[in-house]
């Protein structure tokens, strides 16, 4: 069941769209299912003509705003749409009146046993939704508390999802991103864009983000990206930054000027209190990435980047392992972070759609509820060095055929060692009872198995028959499921014979 709240400031309008025939003549015998009073005393009574005499209703809903103490509010009405899903049963109208006063009662506009709350109706005029309508002024000229008015109708949702046993919907934890609105998917659509520039903009801000290890160096790598930067600076303390904000320079308003996104604004863990918070792995990374030191001379560039992908499929194939074995949830919210980050970073080098789309569905898995940071760890920080050693790399499909191949193959060690990751983070997110975010991990693991099965495309040329028959073979010594156990010892799975003992304790590292 899911419930979206809006604020309007005429009920008279809102009461002839409830009774009307709706956009598409959808609104069938619209009648009031529960009320502040008897439904029966409050249903509109028809006219000679047939049609509903609304102005009675819609008089008595506005009545509290004239003896409000306080100014009166600029939209006075709250208007819930309550839905269920389309596989569950249709609901009676008492069940539906018992619905609609939970959601009254949760969100504490009109409380049980509160003789002096505020004015509130309910319309059916379908079978698997209703239409609450209320006036935000209370009998005794206060106004009701309707802060984080949406969190309390969710917590009122799931409370009916598990009275009525309908299909149990994802809580408001605030992991998922934030949607473009209906005016940006019409912009993109008339200019002739893929996709809005805020989800394009998220995508570029996660993939710079994971590639540094400061602050210099995200600024920086998101103007190499073309993009516009505008920075924030504290208002007490002048010179100190505190946010950010981005912008495509073809991407203007009517003035001519770029739109700008902030960081919170893309997603949660965008910020940057949240990246610095991220980048504070510094130290505990570092003795990490000395194990191998990372060149870019022309005479080793090959080496490097094959190096480059095969330490970042051993260190996602023990991050896996990890994931499973480890019960520490700090370090479980860590690894899930940190994949992003890997997943990010090697769509981005590669340029392949398919990475990039599975990295978008798997970001809210990545993220905690609520938007809080996940503790920094040793295991997480394994991966972001790991996904800042490839960006550093910045593979490029123009090599000659020879690398080519054998990058091909260390690329889809590295994928299939990914998607085992996602794949333990999607049972992770499942014993945690987060439906949604285990969703998601399980279509970003899809889409990698996907990937995996697709001969790589060059960007150049098509690729040769040798790569071909490659690509096949190394895709057919990983099948779905992949196996269960650890991937240290190099960039394949581990035998059967090879797999540690379940022992009790961290393992040896």
């Amino acid at each position: 069941m899911i419930a979206k709240v809006t604020r309007g400031a005429d009920v008279g309008n809102l009461l002839r769209y409830l009774y009307g025939p709706g956009k598409r003549n959808e609104h069938a015998d619209p009648h009031i299912v529960a009320g502040y009073r008897h439904p029966a005393a409050l249903e509109p009574a028809r006219r000679a003509d047939g049609k509903r005499d609304l102005r009675p209703l819609a008089e008595v809903l506005r009545s509290p705003l004239e003896t409000m103490k306080r100014s009166r509010p600029a939209e006075p009405v709250w208007q819930c749409s309550v839905r269920t899903a389309p596989t569950d049963r249709p609901l009676t109208d008492e069940e539906w009146a018992d619905v609609a006063e939970e959601l009254m009662h949760q969100t504490g506009i009109a409380p049980r046993d509160d003789p002096e709350a505020c004015r509130w109706i309910a319309v059916r005029h379908a079978d698997d939704h209703i239409h609450v309508v209320a006036t935000l002024a209370r009998e005794d000229g206060r106004r009701p508390n309707i802060t984080r008015d949406y969190l309390k109708a969710r917590k009122a949702c799931h409370t009916v999802e598990r009275r009525y046993g309908l299909c149990p919907t994802a809580p408001a934890d605030r992991t998922a991103a934030p949607r473009p609105s209906r005016a940006e998917l019409e912009r993109a659509q008339r200019a002739g864009l893929q996709e809005p520039p805020r989800v394009a903009l998220r995508r570029q801000v996660a993939g710079a983000a994971a590639a540094s290890d400061s602050e210099e160096a995200f600024f920086a790598g998101l103007r190499e990206r073309g993009l516009a930067v505008r920075l924030r600076f504290s208002v007490r303390t002048p010179g100190e930054v505190t946010g950010y904000a981005v912008a495509m320079p073809e991407y203007t308003n009517s003035e001519g000027e770029p739109i700008f996104f902030s960081g919170g604004k893309l997603a949660a863990d965008l910020t940057l209190p949240k990246l610095r918070h991220k980048w504070t792995d510094s130290e505990v990374r570092r003795p990490v990435a000395r194990s191998r030191r990372w060149t870019t001379g022309s005479s080793a560039d090959h080496e490097v980047r094959v190096a480059a992908y095969q330490e970042a499929a051993r260190v996602a194939g023990t991050a896996a392992w990890q994931m499973r074995v480890f019960h520490d949830p700090g370090v479980r919210a860590d690894l899930a972070a940190a994949a992003a980050d890997v997943l990010h970073v090697t769509a981005d080098i590669t340029g392949n759609r398919e990475l990039a789309k599975a990295a978008d569905a798997y970001d809210r898995a990545a993220r905690e509820s609520f938007g809080r940071p996940p503790p920094v760890t040793p295991y997480g920080s394994a991966l972001r060095a790991a996904a800042r050693a490839l960006a550093i790399t910045n593979v490029c499909w123009g090599d000659r055929r020879e690398q080519k191949r054998d990058l091909t193959v260390d690329l889809l060690f590295l994928i299939a060692n990914i998607a085992d990751l996602i794949e333990s983070v999607a049972e992770h997110r499942l014993a945690q009872q987060r439906l949604a975010q285990a969703d998601a991990a399980r279509r970003a693991a899809g889409r990698l198995h996907g990937v995996r099965r697709t001969e790589p495309r060059q960007a150049t040329s098509a690729p040769l028959e040798g790569e071909r028959a490659m690509a096949r073979l190394v895709a057919e010594s990983f099948p779905v499921p992949l196996v269960d156990g650890l991937r240290s010892t190099g960039t394949r799975a581990a035998r059967p014979s090879e797999r540690p003992s379940h022992r009790k304790g961290a393992p040896r590292r």
